[in-house]
């Protein structure tokens, strides 16, 4: 149920209708720290209660765990979400991520996500991962299948350059792409955003919050732990140089009385109606926070200072570490 409370935005040229602030469930599934399924049963409520309608997963997170988790907290409320989840990565022998884009799995990856959700069809369904080994046309081609069966209604890619964005509209619309997107690192995003626009694709921008950077909440090395660890923008050359970068969003929040996880999301929606955000969160009071930012009004000017303060590319680590990087932006 839509709640006057609630920004809501469609989703390219769908009949999504989404919570501008979503949720993404990836943390539901013990990647940054441990999660109780019964708790995140009862955060999923929390969320739909409060309008919050735009639900994300993966078959990759938890490798199913995530799927099962939502399946159940829906069970009864399917009519009140937006359903999205991802295909496209996969468990290798070795423990790694491997990356399968062929028609054959895109169907089977489908079945195994319908039937964990316990749902007849998914609402907004993603490539997680672009494979460079199977031309975009017979992944996106497969998907289509999809929706022509009715086990999906619409269709998403993410991390994907703009000319992949392209050939795979050119073969069935592209409601939704997905990339991390927030003040510190946007230029992946902010030059995929040329693209989508153009072709009426809305954005959804994960880790908004600079993967906790950007929230006022990690202050030392001695904060970072868990899968941030690995990430670069935490590692000790580049640490001090993003929470500087950073200083800014702390002192505006202070200035008007909110937090910076508020300040961070409101500039990231005021970037334009096709983008909605779905940072991820175990608790319902991060969750209450979050949903605080669509309050804040930030002026032009604010919005100007906060992104001259912080210009596109300014940030130090890439957005991966260095076996992950090749798989995104192709």
């Amino acid at each position: 149920m839509l709640q006057p409370n609630i920004i809501y935005r469609r989703l390219g040229q769908s009949e999504l209708n989404v919570s501008a602030i979503g949720l993404g469930c990836m943390s539901l599934s013990g990647v940054y720290g441990a999660a109780d399924d019964s708790a995140s049963e009862a955060l999923i409520h929390h969320a739909l209660d409060l309008g919050v309608n735009h639900l994300d997963s993966s078959d990759m997170y938890g490798w199913g765990h995530n799927e099962d988790v939502i399946g159940r907290a829906i069970k009864t409320r399917r009519d009140e979400v937006v359903l999205a989840t991802k295909f496209g990565q996969f468990r290798r022998e070795d423990g790694g991520n491997g990356v399968n884009g062929r028609p054959d799995y895109v169907h089977q990856a489908c079945d195994a996500s319908l039937k964990r959700l316990g749902v007849d069809v998914i609402d907004l369904y993603y490539q997680h991962r672009v494979d460079p080994g199977v031309p975009i046309e017979e992944t996106v081609g497969a998907m289509a299948d999809l929706v022509q069966q009715g086990k999906v209604r619409f269709l998403g890619l993410s991390e994907a350059h703009a000319h992949t964005i392209r050939r795979a509209h050119a073969v069935h619309p592209i409601a939704a792409v997905q990339t991390e997107y927030s003040i510190l690192y946007r230029t992946d995003a902010e030059e995929t955003r040329k693209t989508t626009k153009e072709l009426g694709i809305s954005f959804v921008a994960y880790a908004p919050l600079g993967r906790g950077l950007l929230t006022g909440a990690i202050k030392t090395l001695s904060d970072v732990d868990g899968r941030r660890a690995a990430h670069p923008r935490f590692h000790v050359e580049h640490f001090e140089h993003n929470r500087k970068l950073a200083a800014p969003i702390d002192e505006l929040a202070a200035a008007k009385g909110c937090t910076p996880s508020q300040i961070v999301l409101a500039w990231l929606l005021a970037q334009g109606r096709d983008v909605t955000t779905i940072p991820g969160t175990r608790r319902a009071s991060r969750l209450d926070e979050n949903l605080g930012a669509l309050k804040i009004v930030l002026s032009s000017e604010e919005l100007g200072g906060l992104s001259a303060a912080i210009p596109a590319g300014a940030a130090s680590g890439a957005r991966y570490p260095s076996a992950n990087m090749p798989k995104v932006n192709i």
